[in-house]
């Protein structure tokens, strides 16, 4: 049996290399992210499996011109960056369409629904229980008007095994704690998850995929096609899976695919969380489109939607606006804060890659995970170990094949 390469050790490449080291194969994982860059480990920490219904939807494409930056929303079109983001939005309108965003739902409905149990077997698999807090999230509202809408907009959406509950008193309470202002409603979601620590979950996967037998290239991978198989540069091997995240889009079109991928850009800051409370679960501040995390030691808030070149220079004032909003909350979190942006790998109907390459019979690939990475890592995972078995996967994965943007 020969050996399987993977391109990319973010959180899905390092999850599917388990997959396949369990399944008995041999694996070499090539990665250059010595530094822990990638957005699988700087994102909200969060399993987000509410996130059912694609974002690419008419009542995003409704309420977009509220969501700009430039009206102090999430949301940013960088004037330099409009040849990649002007093809990208013209697709996402023809994904938004009501037939293709319901085809969308019906598609990550199963995949959304593995989630949370792949997630737990596999965090005890790999000796750390804890990693894994099952214990939901909150999404708050300052407003009145907005507390109202936005809870009727929860109550209604599909939101697959998540369950959405109005917040208690206490909960109120002990939110409203946290800010200047007291909190005008909120709900609580059960049946989410975050992860205790990303830096822990990156260290403790690739502690267990060294044990299991598999090597680790620090190196920028190259694939070519050779007599019609897909090649690593410097690595001899049966098959080759791609998760190199928003890199992924150079490898393929290379190899002769459509992938009309772009850096979907977010940004957080990390503060000591001596003052947060250590047991609380994330709060998803909606009218400020910013998500507050606990992580072991540190509190991290995140936000924005920044569609650009994953290359181009970061932009200092998304790190000032959530400074901006820490303080205007009256939030028990205070600097120096570090900070972090980071390239979120996006397809214009937000739903991912996954399947085999018509362009070389031993080319697989997983990516385009956008904002569900963290989240659909593991089921992901399986879904690729048994296709590159030769298996029927457990669940249907035509939606996700890049033919469809062929």
């Amino acid at each position: 049996m020969g050996v399987i390469g993977i391109v990319g050790g973010g959180v899905v490449g390092l999850c599917a290399g388990l997959e396949l080291l369990e399944a008995g194969h041999r694996v070499t994982l090539v990665d250059d992210d010595r530094d822990a860059q990638a957005a699988s480990w700087g994102n909200a920490g969060h399993i987000a499996v509410e996130q059912v219904e694609p974002l690419a939807s008419m009542d995003m494409v409704r309420t977009l011109p509220k969501r700009l930056f430039m009206r102090g929303g999430a949301l940013a079109f960088p004037p330099g960056a409009m040849a990649q983001w002007m093809p990208f939005g013209l697709r996402l309108l023809a994904a938004s369409r009501p037939a293709r965003f319901r085809a969308g739902c019906a598609a990550m409905t199963p995949l959304m629904a593995g989630a949370l149990p792949a997630w737990s077997a596999l965090v005890e698999r790999i000796g750390v229980p804890d990693l894994l807090r099952d214990h939901g999230h909150f999404v708050l509202w300052q407003d009145g008007k907005a507390a109202q809408a936005g809870r009727a907009a929860w109550e209604s959406a599909e939101t697959g095994k998540a369950q959405v509950h109005p917040a208690t008193a206490e909960d109120t309470a002990r939110l409203s704690d946290l800010c200047r202002e007291p909190v005008a409603g909120a709900v609580r979601f059960s049946g989410t998850a975050q992860i205790a620590d990303l830096g822990e979950l990156r260290e403790a996967l690739r502690r267990a995929f060294i044990a299991g037998g598999g090597t680790i290239m620090e190196a920028r991978a190259e694939i070519s096609l050779v007599d019609g198989r897909a090649c690593i540069a410097g690595l001899d091997t049966d098959r080759v899976l791609v998760c190199a995240g928003v890199r992924s889009r150079a490898l393929m079109e290379a190899l002769g695919h459509e992938v009309p991928m772009i850096a979907e850009r977010g940004y957080h800051i990390r503060a000591d969380a001596r003052n947060w409370p250590a047991d609380l679960p994330p709060v998803v501040f909606e009218e400020r489109s910013m998500i507050v995390t606990r992580y072991r030691d540190t509190v991290q808030a995140a936000s924005f939607v920044e569609l650009g070149h994953p290359d181009a220079p970061a932009d200092p004032r998304k790190w000032e606006r959530l400074e901006r909003h820490v303080a205007e909350l009256g939030l028990p979190i205070s600097g120096p804060f570090r900070r972090w942006m980071g390239c979120r790998p996006t397809l214009p109907d937000y739903l991912p890659a996954i399947g085999r390459s018509t362009k070389a019979a031993n080319l697989f690939y997983a990516f385009g995970h956008q904002h569900l990475g963290l989240t659909l890592a593991p089921v992901t995972a399986r879904l690729v170990a048994s296709m590159m078995a030769g298996e029927e996967p457990a669940l249907p994965l035509a939606a996700f094949d890049l033919a469809r943007f062929a």
